[in-house]
């Protein structure tokens, strides 16, 4: 087992958040410009390739990577996240970083609310109470009921949705398979399942955004290296907060590339969310420390 070291995994999921931030930028640009399966599947060619490569590295090879009894569970799990990725991006063309950002940072509070249909789990009074506040924060980004508001910011919505229930099947394969196994399955699933869409909506590329695409997929594999290497040397519980800096790194983008604006009720209504998302984690922290199981550390969305 590798060394502790809290202060470096603090650094590593910065730098994570930063580089999933950059990711997302470019998400934006290549899918605002081309057709969003496309984008998505040839980004999941090379996820494949990366995860290939780092399961022929460890321990059993292949062989123990595809190893699973619960293949079905493992293949929705890769089936949700490629759509999610999808749905995810069309967030970014359709709204902007900031939006999306702001709304997809409830899935944590989505996480602990279906952690009791789905995975059997009790969630005590607090964590309903945050939960309750921090979709406070939701209606505050979306504004329902006034003019200006719009059904596509209802889409990044439905990623965070996506993701919090790929995260619950994330911790219900763990009781059984490995983080390798799952990551293995995450990655070949999501290939195969692009590759059937996308290949139908494939359309030519300037050079210019192959050269973006390349430097998407080089993200896409350093920012799951960066978040692997955080969680080898630190744990979960002490590093997850810093994944929310991943909001202020694609706001900061947004704006600075983008020339997209911060708007009050955005900032206000992210603000809660994220406040109600980092109690929910110090939540389980505190359970976990009185002697419940210890929570799985989620994937990162994107």
């Amino acid at each position: 087992m590798a060394e502790q070291n809290t202060r470096l995994g603090i650094w590593l999921m910065i730098a994570t958040s930063f580089v999933f931030a950059m990711q997302d930028g470019i998400s934006r640009h290549l899918g605002g410009t081309y057709n969003v399966w496309m984008v998505v599947m040839i980004r999941y060619w090379f996820f494949a390739a990366f995860v290939f490569a780092m399961a022929a590295r460890m321990p059993g090879g292949l062989a123990a990577a595809v190893a699973t009894r619960q293949p079905w569970v493992q293949a929705a799990r890769g089936l949700l996240l490629a759509l999610e990725v999808c749905v995810m991006v069309t967030g970014f063309v359709l709204l902007g970083l900031i939006e999306s950002h702001a709304v997809f940072a409830a899935y944590p509070l989505l996480v602990a609310a279906l952690s009791g249909p789905v995975l059997g789990e009790k969630v005590g009074w607090r964590r309903w109470t945050a939960i309750g506040i921090g979709f406070v924060g939701v209606l505050v980004i979306l504004r329902p009921g006034i003019a200006v508001f719009s059904p596509a910011a209802l889409v990044p919505l439905l990623a965070a949705f996506m993701f919090a229930l790929y995260g619950l099947l994330t911790r219900y394969v763990a009781r059984q398979d490995g983080a390798a196994t799952s990551f293995f399955w995450t990655g070949t699933v999501g290939a195969a399942t692009m590759t059937a869409i996308g290949i139908w909506f494939w359309e030519p590329m300037s050079g210019p955004d192959w050269a973006w695409m390349g430097v998407l997929c080089c993200t896409a594999a350093l920012g799951h290296w960066l978040l692997i290497r955080a969680f080898e040397v630190a744990e979960a519980s002490a590093i997850q907060p810093f994944s929310f800096l991943q909001l202020v790194f694609a706001a900061a983008i947004g704006i600075v590339v983008f020339g997209e604006t911060l708007k009050w009720n955005v900032a206000a209504g992210a603000a809660i969310v994220v406040a109600a998302g980092l109690f929910t984690l110090w939540r389980a922290r505190v359970k976990a420390a009185a002697g419940a199981a210890p929570p799985i550390a989620p994937e990162a969305p994107r």
